[in-house]
């Protein structure tokens, strides 16, 4: 199946990047290539990209695009989660770097390919991960995980206010049978969510598998950490650009940047600070950037992005 994926705020990113022909570059989420295109053209002989991603064949099918689109810069690939950016780098000689991108979102084409288990619109085995040489599933999840540890997941990582019962119809169900497909998951939640909750609204069962996907790949509890020391890679004057697509993705890259923004302890009746911390970045933007209503308008999947662009001082 061809991997094709919609770079979301293309634009954007690129322009936010602030790219030097001769930078060094860490697309975290490389995808189908689409924002490390844009990255990729703009580079010359010295410049340098690295592309990171954890799904085997997104890497492959990014790797041809770029040698194809016969650039002049460095390309470095790596088949590993973005929370081994520093790592990876370190790997092949590079102290620091002018910017770094990562792009949360699912790609179009995880959610489109049926087998991987991401689309609650697919029937398809309950597989939901990014990178599959892992050994948890979300089929793991759905039935060997205690009915408490099921409802947290899904209110935590879905806010889904009917995760209590979701979570006992889900061990009711797994009483009499192993729940195995996305079509049977789908099932049971809409047998647990009232019909008249069901009327209004995204798909009932989009956050259940949000949540779900987000505890598969443990995608709140990389990114702190890939924050940290995405930040301390980056040079004077280095961007950092993320994008989310939902409230605790957003919430984690708004705290942590915000870390580096405005690192200040002292209490807001002091008047003057003596906590001693002194900011080291700022916010190229005092809000995120949303998507333009064209966007939107052209990939639906783009309506509930957001970027935040940190740079260092």
């Amino acid at each position: 199946m061809e991997f094709e994926h919609k770079p979301v705020l293309f634009e954007e990113c690129i322009e936010n990047l602030d790219i030097k022909p001769d930078g060094v570059y860490v697309d975290g989420t490389l995808g189908g290539a689409g924002h490390s295109s844009g990255i990729y053209e703009k580079l010359s002989e010295k410049g340098i990209l690295v592309g990171i991603d954890q799904d085997e064949f997104a890497l492959e099918t990014s790797k041809k695009r770029l040698l194809a689109q016969k650039g002049k810069g460095s390309l470095i690939f790596a088949n590993t989660n973005f929370i081994n950016i520093k790592d990876v780098c370190k790997q092949n000689g590079i102290e620091a770097v002018d910017g770094i991108l990562l792009d949360l979102g699912v790609s179009s084409h995880q959610l489109d390919e049926g087998e991987r288990g991401f689309s609650y619109n697919k029937d398809a085995p309950l597989d939901m991960r990014m990178d599959r040489r892992q050994k948890l599933t979300a089929e793991t999840i759905v039935n060997e995980y205690s009915k408490e540890e099921i409802k947290k997941i899904i209110k935590e990582y879905g806010e889904e206010k009917w995760a209590s019962r979701i979570a006992d119809f889900i061990a009711e169900r797994r009483k009499t049978k192993r729940i195995e497909t996305t079509g049977e998951l789908v099932e049971i939640i809409k047998a647990a969510i009232p019909s008249s909750a069901r009327r209004e609204g995204p798909h009932p069962a989009k956050r259940t598998f949000q949540a779900l996907r987000i505890a598969v790949n443990d995608e709140l509890g990389v990114l702190a950490k890939t924050i940290e020391d995405g930040v301390k890679l980056l040079k004077p004057g280095g961007r950092f650009c993320i994008i989310t697509f939902h409230s605790l993705e957003d919430r984690i890259v708004k705290n942590e940047f915000n870390k580096y923004i405005n690192p200040c302890t002292c209490p807001s009746s002091f008047p003057v600070c003596i906590c001693g911390k002194k900011k080291t970045a700022e916010a190229v933007h005092r809000k995120p950037i949303q998507p333009k209503a064209e966007e939107v308008e052209a990939n639906p999947r783009a309506r509930s992005a957001k970027l935040r662009v940190l740079k260092k001082m």
